[in-house]
């Protein structure tokens, strides 16, 4: 597949963008090296090759689920904004 300065102006047209002719070609040339590279990778055989979720073969380290902090459900309380011995009471935000 080849692009043209015809093509571009086609293009540019139909996605109402103005390209002039400089940038046309510059962009020619451009379309054209990433069709060659996607040619290329196409030919590429791939496949007896599973598909990755990263690049980097990792495993995630799993830990224990603990409770580090104990009791300290009357320091939180006290941060609330009204006095209040079993939950947090906040300004009202939608009415």
């Amino acid at each position: 597949m080849s692009i043209d300065l015809k093509t571009i102006k086609h293009i540019s047209k139909l996605s109402r963008i103005s390209v002039d002719e400089p940038k046309g070609q510059k962009l020619a040339e451009d379309l054209n090296s990433i069709f060659k590279f996607i040619e290329k990778l196409n030919q590429l055989k791939t496949d007896n090759v599973e598909p990755l979720t990263s690049v980097a073969e990792t495993t995630l380290k799993l830990r224990a689920d603990e409770v580090k902090s104990k009791d300290i459900r009357e320091q939180i309380i006290k941060n609330s904004p009204q006095d209040n011995e079993d939950y947090f009471v906040v300004p009202k935000v939608i009415e």
